[in-house]
């Protein structure tokens, strides 16, 4: 039996994801320890809103980095993971409209634009430069956030909106009128320093 290795776009596109993934990853682990700040269980959670019906869902499995030293911001959700109040309303979202299977996770990698020092106790507003990935397209996008660095560990917030058309994410002409066009994203994580997290 012959082996014929998997050449679909489809495929390709799911390895350059995993790849982006690693590579992402692979940058925090070989920063220094001290300098590195991990979530992995950060909240992602986003709504949409229509006079019809009102939509909302949360994932408490995202993971987040933050290197303090560089500034780089790296997160992921996976799509699978976000809960929704009704059932029939997750396997659309997994099945019809975000194709989890072949678009499994939602990705963020930026680097903060100001210049902070994040080894000081305070809070900071600050944007985040760099490539929003969701249902296998990518934006580059400037997304604002607020850092709070207090005894040793850092809490992050966002909140911005993502258009659907966006992303390519198609909605049935039957139910468009239950779903925005545009969702509000809004992210939190509480993030320890590596050496914590290995503990």
């Amino acid at each position: 039996m012959n082996y014929s290795p998997n050449t679909s776009p489809g495929y390709k596109h799911i390895l350059k994801k995993v790849w982006f993934i690693v590579i992402a990853l692979v940058s925090f682990i070989h920063a220094k320890s001290q300098d590195v700040y991990l979530s992995t269980n950060g909240t992602v959670s986003f709504f949409s809103e229509t006079p019809l019906e009102n939509i909302d869902a949360v994932t408490n499995q995202a993971v987040g980095a933050l290197n303090v030293k560089t500034k780089s911001v790296f997160f992921k959700a996976k799509m699978s993971t976000f809960e929704f109040k009704k059932s029939l309303m997750q396997e659309h979202f997994n099945e019809n409209y975000m194709e989890s299977e072949k678009y499994p996770f939602a990705t963020f990698n930026g680097s903060i634009n100001e210049d902070v020092d994040l080894t000081l106790d305070s809070t900071y507003e600050v944007t985040v430069t760099g490539k929003f990935s969701l249902h296998g397209i990518d934006q580059d996008r400037t997304i604002p956030g607020t850092i709070v660095v207090k005894n040793g560990s850092i809490e992050v917030t966002s909140a911005f909106d993502v258009m659907v058309s966006d992303h390519e994410i198609k909605i049935p002409s039957v139910v468009s009128q239950n779903i925005a066009e545009t969702v509000r994203v809004k992210v939190y994580a509480e993030m320890m320093p590596t050496r914590e997290n290995a503990k």
